[in-house]
């Protein structure tokens, strides 16, 4: 028997997005990477996946987009429903100010399709660009977060005294020449918000709760994580009077689908997918450690390699063996609204757009059509 309601979207079925953070091989020209990327989003499009999402990395040659909302406002142009955002816009490296008008004007240049992801940027190098003390990260978050909503919902003239920042705007205020007002975003009462999840006990999933915010869990964990995030999101949206939905639930997973599953695991091992992981460990390396990536703290960190990735975090084979795998998920984390597909450079793009297309038009109906028989038992 699955846990959880059997109603996950809005008609019952499971949604399914696509995230991208994105990866691509340094020696690829930038230019070809972005034209990649906007290729990807159209065609994501046009199998009918809901969402898409950009990640946001300064100072990293794998990892190529600076300000994913510049990267969407190009894209709105070769979209019309899909929708889209930035996951997660890094508050701490940002004005909140500029991020509200940022986003208020994006939103009305997408004609509300923009969704938003507020966190905390975890790159290294990013945080010593911009000053930032890692150990300040949530904190400032929530404050940006407040400063936000502040501006969204308050007529001039402004008035926050942050720790992080203070906003003051009264002397030029003006109201018959129309100065010194904070545009507002066009959805209403404000563009969907999610929060993003990485770690166990995850401060992030406790203020989600408690603002009553959409969890987004990582793909690098392992489902007895997920289900951590998720019971950590429940008991804070319960403390503070809210009921927490699984239909507000998104969970990023690295999926790749072939014709037969020999073939899959063989190129998911090899390809741009195995070797982001690879590169992440090795970021990982290089500071804390896998511990991000272990089902059991205890594990060594030399255990956590591609052989254990290809069995927790990385989902290999064909229609079959993944809808096996999922089912197997969902069984220990239960069910949530949106499965976020994760996508990676086009090392080889004929493969990477077979997984695509067997993911939209075959495994997720069968997803579905598992699911819904198994809540209903």
């Amino acid at each position: 028997m699955l846990h959880g309601p059997s109603t996950n979207g809005d008609n019952g079925t499971i949604r399914y997005g696509m995230f991208i953070m994105p990866f691509h091989d340094p020696a690829k020209p930038l230019a070809q990477c972005y034209d990649e990327d906007l290729e990807l989003i159209v065609r994501a499009e046009e199998l009918g996946f809901d969402e898409f999402w950009i990640g946001e990395h300064h100072t990293m040659k794998y990892e190529t987009i600076v300000m994913p909302e510049i990267f969407i406002g190009r894209a709105l142009g070769e979209t019309r429903s899909i929708r889209l955002g930035a996951a997660p816009v890094c508050l701490q490296q940002h004005h909140p100010a500029h991020v509200a008008s940022r986003l208020a004007f994006l939103d009305h240049l997408s004609k509300g399709r923009l969704n938003l992801c507020f966190g905390a940027g975890s790159v290294t190098a990013d945080q010593e660009l911009y000053g930032i003390d890692p150990k300040q990260a949530q904190a400032m978050v929530d404050e940006a977060v407040d400063i936000i909503l502040y501006l969204w919902s308050s007529d001039p003239p402004y008035e926050y005294q942050g720790k992080f920042w203070q906003i003051r705007l009264k002397k030029y205020v003006d109201y018959e020449t129309g100065i010194g007002f904070i545009h507002r975003p066009l959805q209403r009462p404000l563009p969907p918000i999610a929060m993003p999840a990485m770690s166990r006990n995850s401060p992030t999933m406790k203020t989600a709760g408690a603002r009553g915010y959409q969890p987004f869990s990582h793909c690098l964990v392992t489902g007895n994580v997920l289900a951590d995030h998720w019971r950590t999101y429940a008991a804070a949206a319960l403390a503070a009077g809210r009921t927490p939905q699984r239909s507000d639930w998104k969970v990023c997973r690295s999926i790749f689908l072939a014709d037969s599953t020999s073939e899959a695991r063989r190129l998911a091992r090899t390809n741009s997918l195995g070797r982001n992981y690879e590169y992440i460990g090795m970021l990982f390396d290089r500071g804390l450690g896998r511990k991000i990536y272990k089902r059991d703290l205890e594990t060594s960190d030399a255990d956590c390699n591609v052989d254990f990735l290809m069995d927790e975090q990385i989902i290999a084979g064909d229609v079959d063996e993944v809808l096996r795998r999922l089912l197997a998920l969902v069984e220990e984390t239960g069910t949530f609204g949106t499965l976020v597909l994760m996508s990676y450079d086009w090392d080889d793009k004929p493969s990477w757009l077979r997984s695509m297309e067997l993911f939209a038009r075959e495994l997720m109906p069968a997803l579905n059509r598992a699911v819904g028989a198994a809540t209903v038992c």
